[in-house]
């Protein structure tokens, strides 16, 4: 019954005004707010600020800059072997594994296209996915997951659900009804794909070499072409590409031509970013 009304409300609600409400407040730069809603979110959500680049929440100038705060130095060390592919952020892995016939795993019993999630922006033939959820206690700075080269990128319009594991079990379709951002990147084993998925009350999708692109801020299909001698957004295994503020999802495309992937995981683990996610069979 709870997880019944929790999906009709959010049907009803207007969830990118309420969103974009919520973005306001989160920049607001009043000392007295801005501390009040740092000190509530770390207790809610038990965040662990000793990993935190800077634990004073004194020295944030609004709950946004404080939520997507960097960690200190070392702290998500990175396996610099070519053969593994490392996971783009903190959270949880909620999915992984073959697509078969266009279908990613969404949870138990439901599925949904890949070309939906895409809005078929990419002719390549991804043949596996990993799907991480990031709570509101996570790190929230996404990285990359192995070196590769800026091409395209591709916004889609849609929802604003919130991605937790109620809306995921209860709502058919969820990331590719949601508004989502769609990064490919040219790599030594093809392209691979890394889409941001907003939320419910996700104030902003950032990306390092665009700034904020979302919540909802265009009413259709979006694609920019990232020609390689023109721009050269190039970017090693993990370095930064973007950032969330407030919980969400990133999802993970690989192909499968040219290597054979294997994960070392069980559904719902906890992963951090940077950790080993995938080995490559070159």
């Amino acid at each position: 019954m709870k997880e019944t009304l929790f999906i009709l409300l959010q049907q009803l609600l207007p969830q990118a005004i309420l969103s974009r409400i919520v973005g306001k407040m989160a920049d607001c730069k009043n000392k007295l707010l801005k501390n009040y809603l740092i000190n509530l979110a770390i207790k809610k959500f038990n965040i662990n600020l000793d990993e935190a680049k800077d634990n004073d929440i004194d020295n944030y100038k609004s709950f946004n800059e404080f939520f997507i705060r960097e960690l200190k130095e070392g702290i998500r060390p990175l396996n610099n072997d070519s053969k593994i592919i490392s996971s783009p952020a903190d959270g949880c892995l909620t999915q992984f594994g073959q697509i078969v016939d266009d279908t990613i795993i969404q949870a138990k019993n439901k599925n949904f296209s890949l070309k939906a999630l895409i809005a078929n922006s990419s002719e390549t033939d991804f043949k596996q996915f990993a799907t991480i959820y990031l709570s509101p206690r996570d790190y929230h700075r996404v990285h990359m997951p192995i070196d590769g080269t800026l091409t395209k990128m591709v916004y889609v319009p849609g929802k604003l659900f919130s991605v937790n594991e109620t809306t995921a079990n209860n709502i058919d379709g969820l990331f590719a009804k949601n508004e989502r951002l769609v990064c490919y990147f040219d790599t030594k084993i093809g392209e691979v794909a890394v889409i941001f998925v907003g939320a419910l009350l996700v104030a902003g999708i950032e990306t390092v070499w665009y700034g904020k692109i979302a919540p909802n801020y265009y009413s259709s299909t979006q694609t920019w072409l990232y020609d390689k001698e023109k721009y050269n957004l190039t970017f090693k295994k993990g370095e930064q590409l973007g950032w969330f503020n407030f919980g969400s999802t990133v999802i993970i495309l690989l192909p499968q031509d040219k290597s054979k992937l294997s994960f070392n995981f069980s559904e719902e683990s906890s992963i951090i970013v940077n950790q080993d996610l995938a080995l490559l069979d070159l």
